[in-house]
This record gives C-alpha cells, structure tokens and sequence, in this order.
C-alpha cells in the first residue's frame, strides 16, 4: 500500500515551507512509483531506511528501492473552506483522498509573517480547521439523509439510525473518528468518505531553539489520542538544500538525530499501523508498505496481485542474520531461513523470498 499525508493549515502557519521543503527532497526519478505523474501540489519523497543500503552491499546490488510517502499540500483551508471559501473545492477534494491528515499548526514567532488572526494561538487553528472539517461532514451526511431508503432492509436501517446520529454529533463540535461505531457502522461511514474519520497528527511548527522540547507543551489544546510532532519548517528547508553528510552534522548540532520529515513519516507510519517488509536480490533491494497483521499470501500481493492467489510459502530471515550470514545461500546453509505458510503473519523487518506457483 502506499502511504498519502495531506498537509493542511491555515496561512502563514509555515504549511507552504514546509512542503517546498519536502519538494526539494522528492525523488528525481518515479517512473518505477505509482504515482508517476507528480502534480505541483504533489511531492513524493522515500521513506529513510539506514537497512537497505547495508542490505545491497550483502547481496552486490546498487539499486535500491525505499518505500515512498505521498505528501499532498491541501490548498484553500481558510475559514469558510467547507463552503467554497478559498480554494474550498478542491480542498475537500484533495482531503478525501490522504490516508492521514497532518494538521500544521503555528508555535513559532515572526513579527514579518503575519498570522491570519492576528495573533499566535495554537488552540483557534485547531478550532478552525475542525470546525471547517466538521461543517464538511455534515453537508455530507445530510445529503446521504436525502437519499433513498428501504425501511423493511436491515443494512438501511443502520445507515439511517448511523447518519441521524453522526448528524447530532457532528452538529456538537465532535469528529466523525470520537463517535462511538460498530464495525458495520464505520464501514458506512468510511464509504461516505467523512473527513473528521481520518486520522491526525498535529504538526506545530516551532522555532529551531524548541525543537527538543515535548511537542504537546507547545500547544494549548487537548490533541485527544493524536499524536503531535514538532518540527521548524524553517530548518526543514535549510537541511533540504545540504548534502547527507551536512544534514547529520546540523541536526547533530541541534541535538537531533532525525530530522523533522523522518520523525514525521515514523509517526505517520505509526498511525497508521504500518510495516515495512524487505526484499533483497541481484536485481534490487526494496522496502515494501504493508498494514501490521498484514499474513503472507496478502504481503506477496503487494509485489504483484498474481503472487497472492498463486501463493505457496515464505522463505524469511531476519534483518540481522541476514546481513550477519551474508545473504540467502549461507542462510540456507546455517538453517537460519524460516518457511512460513498462508497463516504468517508479517513483522516489521522481515526480509523474505515468496515461492509463487509459476
């Protein structure tokens, strides 16, 4: 699967620094990624792994694969964005198609960027913002009320109950994702596409001397179970325009040892609930996104759909021995490869050979 972060915010919280940042270290060539038509509000930036590079040396390769993330810069969230306000269209638009929000909210002070309301308030962003996602949902949910129902249908009688109760809620200031559901009922939910179901991670934009301190001290609100990730867009941008080697000596000097793009898709990861699988040959070394829980005849279709149906066992290793023994055929020789069925369920590191009917 392939992991979007739509980048959301009010002006002049540093949301557009930020992405031109992200921008700048898109990668050059994506004609072997899904997303191969790059758009300018589009970036696609790889996902860092320190175990591929050391993984391509241990089987003499030179291509490496990372995953990839899809940043998506959401234009047009101003208030009154959830009735065309803006670019309000074509935000909900964009909005609807992320796997995970990044809500960038404003900590740091800059009497040349002026705030949009006047003055720096981490808590009126996040009011802003839910309440313009909030209105969104609710539009939608009261069309759905519009549509036609068959009240002797189960299934319609629990859409309709679900949609006049997302209604009250909503209609309260809560989000879609605090709304207490039963698998059925989110399901509906989900097909609606509600935008307050995604999942969040606040992004407070810092200045550079707050950087190590704990992101949720920066802002006055309760994020709920959302995580919250500092980073200063500014200094994103400044380690985006230096070599890898400059990049590890400035955050050493902040006293960091990722930088704030890392320490975002770790989150998002994390989020999300996701691992990443690895493949190792002649022919490349790749990392591969999968949902955690994700069993092997599933993980195997991600590489290509036949390989799922046509599935018969794993071969897998752990990282370790197998950059320890040198690769698959000493492996095999020490009996340190494990054969897994259709039940294996794949772990984060894992590096495995599928073994496919042809």
């Amino acid at each position: 699967m392939n992991l979007s972060v739509g980048i959301v915010g009010l002006p002049n919280v540093g949301k557009s620094t930020l992405f031109n940042a992200l921008l700048k270290r898109q990668i050059a060539d994506v004609a072997n990624y899904p997303f191969c038509t790059i758009e300018p509000n589009v970036g696609v930036v790889e996902v860092p792994d320190d175990r591929l590079p050391v993984l391509a040396k241990v089987v003499n390769t030179k291509k490496i694969v990372p995953a990839i993330v899809k940043f998506v810069d959401i234009a047009g969230l101003v208030k009154g964005a959830s009735k065309g306000e803006g670019l309000g269209n074509k935000f909900l638009s964009h909005i609807r198609e992320v796997s995970v929000i990044a809500h960038v909210i404003r900590s740091f002070k800059d009497e040349n960027v002026i705030h949009v309301a006047g003055q720096v308030d981490p808590k009126s962003d996040w009011e802003v913002i839910n309440s313009e996602l909030i209105l969104a949902d609710l539009e939608t949910v009261s069309r759905a009320k519009e549509g036609k129902f068959n009240r002797t249908l189960e299934k319609d009688q629990i859409k309709m109950a679900l949609l006049n109760r997302l209604e009250k809620e909503l209609d309260l200031g809560k989000l879609a994702k605090d709304v207490e559901m039963t698998d059925e009922e989110l399901e509906i939910a989900r097909e609606m596409q509600l935008m307050t179901l995604k999942p969040v991670i606040y992004v407070v934009n810092v200045d550079e001397e707050k950087l190590n301190k704990d992101p949720k001290t920066l802002i006055n609100f309760a994020p709920g179970e959302s995580a919250v990730v500092a980073i200063s867009a500014k200094t994103e941008q400044e380690l985006s325009e230096l070599s890898p080697q400059e990049q590890k000596e400035y955050l050493k000097q902040l006293g960091l040892e990722k930088s704030g793009l890392e320490r975002l898709i770790q989150v998002a990861y994390g989020t999300l609930g996701l691992i990443s699988f690895l493949t190792a040959g002649e022919k490349e070394v790749r990392a591969w996104t999968i949902k955690k829980g994700t069993k092997a005849p599933q993980a195997a279709g991600t590489i290509h759909t036949d390989f799922e149906s046509h599935f018969i066992k794993a071969e897998i290793a752990s990282y370790q021995d197998f950059v320890e023994f040198g690769g698959w055929a000493s492996l095999r020789e020490k009996g340190k490869v494990r054969f897994e069925g259709k039940e294996y369920e794949m772990r984060e590191g894992d590096v495995v050979e599928f073994r496919v009917n042809a």
